[in-house]
This record gives C-alpha cells, structure tokens and sequence, in this order.
C-alpha cells in the first residue's frame, strides 16, 4: 500500500479541527465529516491523525469511516454524482438514470472517471421523495431525472 502524501496546511486544519473540537472521542464523527470535507476522502493517512489527535485507536476511527455510508476511503471526482434508489426513486425509474450514467461516463457505481472530474454512487435515501428519482451532484439536487437528462446534465458539468 503506497503512502499518500497529505498536503501540509490540509493536516494543519484538520489538527485545528480537532482542536476546535476538545479532540473529545465522543467528536469523531462531527471531526469526520470536516475531515472528509478538507480532504475530499478518508485515507488511512487522515484517519491515523485524528486518531491520534482524539487518543484513540485507528481501528475505531476506521470502524466508523467503513460503517457510515457517507464516509469514502477513496478520492471523489470533482463531480461527485449519487442517484438516489431508496423506494420511491427506484419504482420512477431511479435504476434507469444510473444505467444511463453508468453507460454515459463508462464507470460502474463506486468509480472515478480517469481525469478525476466525475465519480459515481448509489445511495438509499435523500429524503426528497415527492421529486423522485433524484440525482445529486455535489450539493445541487436534480429532480424527476429521467435517463433523457443525463447528457444534458453532463454538459451542465463540462
């Protein structure tokens, strides 16, 4: 496994971040998500500083990244996409939508395109059920998708 060389005023934020937040065990998860959003992933490199920072075994830190869904071990594309496939996305055609993106950027779920601009997921719920199927990308929502908007989407992106 190839050590990853973390960007040095990336780890100084993060050690800020656990600071900020006591390094209190019971902060993992809030220290988490900032850390994801620093770095874009939780590579082991990361979850080893915050579990050093926070007095606790890397094992936990790596049992709650692997646990919650909303945790990822590998990089997202600059446009990460999740189509939602909870019940009431997945009977208006969610499966479709992903097919199409699946066909269209030519990866499978879990994928980052080579260039890194697009990844792609699935995940169970966004709670916005009354537009299904719903596509996020980043933080914008994408409502009533149907596989005909996926290239305009993607152009969207370019």
């Amino acid at each position: 496994m190839s050590e990853i060389k973390l960007a040095e005023n990336k780890i100084k934020e993060l050690e800020q971040v656990c600071t900020e937040h006591g390094n209190r065990p019971g902060e993992l998860i809030n220290v988490l998500h900032k850390a994801q959003s620093i770095f874009g992933y939780l590579p082991r490199e990361v979850q080893e500083i915050v579990a050093c920072k926070l007095g606790i075994p890397v094992s936990k830190v790596y049992g709650v990244v692997t646990f919650y869904s909303f945790f990822t071990m590998t990089p997202k594309g600059e446009h990460p996409i999740s189509v939602c496939m909870g019940t009431a996305c997945y009977v208006r055609g969610a499966e479709k939508v992903l097919d199409e993106f699946k066909r269209t950027l030519g990866l499978n779920v879990g994928e980052t395109s080579a260039d890194g601009k697009f990844s792609l997921s699935s995940l169970r719920c966004v709670g916005a059920c009354g537009l299904a199927p719903v596509v996020l990308i980043g933080e914008k929502v994408y409502g009533r998708v149907v596989p005909g908007d996926v290239e305009k989407i993607l152009k969207e992106l370019n």
